[in-house]
């Protein structure tokens, strides 16, 4: 039994963009509310051909359109999804800090 279900289903759901690099960090642990074992926060970033010519909207509409039924909204357990799209071009190894989550690290 996997001990990371929600970032092992937002993996293979993300495998659809075929994806030539993804890191999913869970960053649950900074925020309020956290327990041990808990995924409702995620930092994503992503490089993938399927950006290419798609502006940063668009983008994350399609890393949302496949992610959907992970989300709260939606009865899953993703709270908080930042999302760090490159096309091959545009990738040179960054991963920018995410945002604090309305003043409530730890």
């Amino acid at each position: 039994m996997s001990t990371t279900p929600t970032a092992d289903a937002l993996n293979a759901k993300l495998q659809d963009l075929q994806p030539q690099h993804v890191e999913l960090i869970n960053e649950s642990m900074n925020h309020s509310g956290y327990f041990e074992g808990k995924e409702s926060h995620f930092k994503l970033t992503i490089v993938s051909d399927d950006f290419e010519g798609k502006r940063l909207v668009a983008r994350h509409q399609l890393v949302y359109g496949l992610v959907n039924p992970l989300l709260t909204s939606q009865d899953g357990q993703v709270h908080a999804l930042a999302i760090h799209a490159y096309t091959p071009s545009e990738w040179e190894g960054q991963s920018p800090d995410s945002p604090s989550c309305a003043g409530q690290n730890k």
